[in-house]
């Protein structure tokens, strides 16, 4: 989807926006990462206060793929901070949405990744290694389910139940 927008892709789309195959999340997101369009593979992880598992998943080889963390929109502190998102460049992920707030903007903006946040906040998150992997996620105004497709551009975020080819 190189030098297709998100808005193209629904213009061109609408029998996929009616049955619910295509979705755009509300626009909640901040933009951050040097990487403002990006798209791939859906991973979920399902969390709350707690980055330990959003962690794990970062240290392995991304593949192209987005992770999508659903920290249940809390704004009492941040559950994806610089040093992951370092490791996440590193480790070939496309890019991050999280539900929730993210610290350390300014590296963040340094990295070739796109990420999506609610907000930024200083306090840091838990560690107790408590959440759910590989489990649909409802946020944004709709269902997310690992294996489906996201596309991001700065008009917003598309999830798709299939690889779109345009």
């Amino acid at each position: 989807m190189a030098l297709v927008t998100t808005a193209e892709v629904c213009d061109a789309n609408p029998q996929l926006i009616v049955s619910g195959e295509l979705r755009a999340l509300q626009p909640v997101f901040q933009i951050y990462g040097r990487r403002p369009v990006f798209s791939g593979p859906v991973v979920t992880l399902k969390v709350f206060e707690d980055n330990v598992l959003v962690r794990e998943f970062l240290e392995e080889k991304g593949n192209g793929r987005v992770l999508v963390v659903d920290g249940g929109g809390s704004m009492r502190c941040a559950i994806l901070g610089g040093n992951p998102v370092v490791q996440a460049q590193n480790n070939g992920w496309a890019g991050i949405i999280v539900n929730g707030c993210i610290r350390d903007v300014d590296e963040i903006n340094g990295c070739d990744i796109g990420v999506r946040a609610l907000a930024s906040h200083p306090v840091k998150a838990n560690k107790r290694g408590i959440g759910e992997k590989h489990v649909p996620v409802n946020f944004a105004g709709t269902r997310i389910c690992d294996g489906e497709w996201l596309y991001a551009d700065t008009d917003g975020i598309l999830v798709s139940k299939t690889e779109l080819s345009v």
